[in-house]
């Protein structure tokens, strides 16, 4: 995949493929409400990018693992409203309800929760720092590392009738739920296509 560029195209892009399809909103069903924040934004050369975070490491759940910027639903909170807190709280970064393009669907996880992804714009100087308290590092992925040949890779596992989601990024391996979520925007967002991701597994270390 050619780099995208960063720019009014793709922004308008990426807005019209996520309102031509509804998302999928499941049930609960006891699982607790998420969201996380996919910020698009520039690479630092003009190419689009993703926003990803190594989480800290003192953490007591998912610590030193890659995620996107996310957290809890609070009660009385929207996902959107959820999505953009978790993103300030996080990395420092103040977004607008106006900067959000849509959604993806719902994914539910192994972990007991249901996460709702939001997909926010962030122009390329909007400023980020890491929250020690939860954030190691800011990543910048660019959109063509998501599309590389073989890139996600679905792997079987004896435990699901229903294959493993993991791409390698940033030299390792990027699981489920954040891999589907990241799957799911190429998919949708980027490429128009109505690909749905709630029945991709994640590994097995991660049923907790």
């Amino acid at each position: 995949m050619r780099e995208p560029r960063f720019d009014a195209s793709l922004r308008a892009r990426v807005a019209r493929n996520l309102a031509r399809r509804e998302a999928a909103q499941l049930a609960e069903g006891g699982l607790k409400r998420a969201a996380v924040c996919l910020i698009l934004t520039d690479d630092g050369a003009g190419g689009a990018a993703l926003v990803l975070t190594l989480r800290a490491k003192h953490l007591s759940t998912h610590s030193g693992q890659f995620a996107l910027p996310g957290g809890r639903v609070d009660a009385g909170e929207s996902a959107m409203d959820a999505a953009l807190r978790e993103a300030r709280e996080e990395i420092g970064l103040e977004l607008a309800r106006e900067a959000v393009l849509g959604r993806l669907d719902d994914y539910p996880t192994r972990s007991g929760y249901l996460i709702t992804p939001i997909v926010a714009w962030a122009h390329g100087d909007a400023p980020m720092r890491a929250n020690p308290e939860e954030v190691e590092v800011i990543y910048r992925v660019h959109l063509a590392e998501l599309s590389q040949p073989g890139s996600p890779e679905f792997v079987a596992i004896p435990e699901s009738d229903q294959p493993v989601i993991r791409y390698p990024l940033l030299g390792t391996l990027v699981h489920a739920p954040t891999a589907a979520v990241l799957y799911q925007f190429m998919e949708v967002a980027v490429h128009g296509r109505a690909t749905r991701v709630a029945h991709l597994e994640q590994p097995v270390w991660a049923w907790r």
